[in-house]
């Protein structure tokens, strides 16, 4: 079992910048991936970035390519994510997701994912 616990969110003028982090209780393998996910009021879930361990592989929504980072804390099971240039149409609850047992196809699949967090909220304001 993997505890996800989330921290970050909050309020944000459009163009401001926001990072969240999001500390795993344990890392069950080498194949591990961390991911964000986020769903805005009446829509559903949709990918934002995710981080393979493994070979520190990244995969980004085209909706946040070159605005947003996601990255590890060296040595622990750790991940962040940077987001700059927001917009208000980012605004969103954000979870944290975790698996070890995805193949690169999966990696922005939500269904996919076992171990989720409890989610923080990030609004931007116009």
């Amino acid at each position: 079992q993997v505890q996800l616990v989330e921290s970050g969110g909050g309020l944000v003028l459009a163009g401001g910048s926001l990072r969240l982090s999001c500390a795993a209780s344990t890392r069950t393998s080498t194949n591990f991936a961390m991911g964000w996910f986020r769903q805005a009021p009446g829509k559903e879930r949709e990918f934002v970035a995710t981080y393979r361990f493994n070979g520190g592989i990244t995969r980004y929504a085209d909706s946040v390519k070159g605005r947003f980072t996601i990255f590890r804390e060296n040595g622990k099971n750790t991940v962040f994510l940077q987001m700059n240039n927001l917009k208000p149409e980012d605004t969103a609850v954000y979870y944290c997701a975790a698996d070890s047992t995805l193949i690169t196809s999966q990696l922005s699949n939500p269904g996919a994912y076992d171990y989720w967090g409890q989610g923080t909220q990030v609004t931007v304001s116009s």
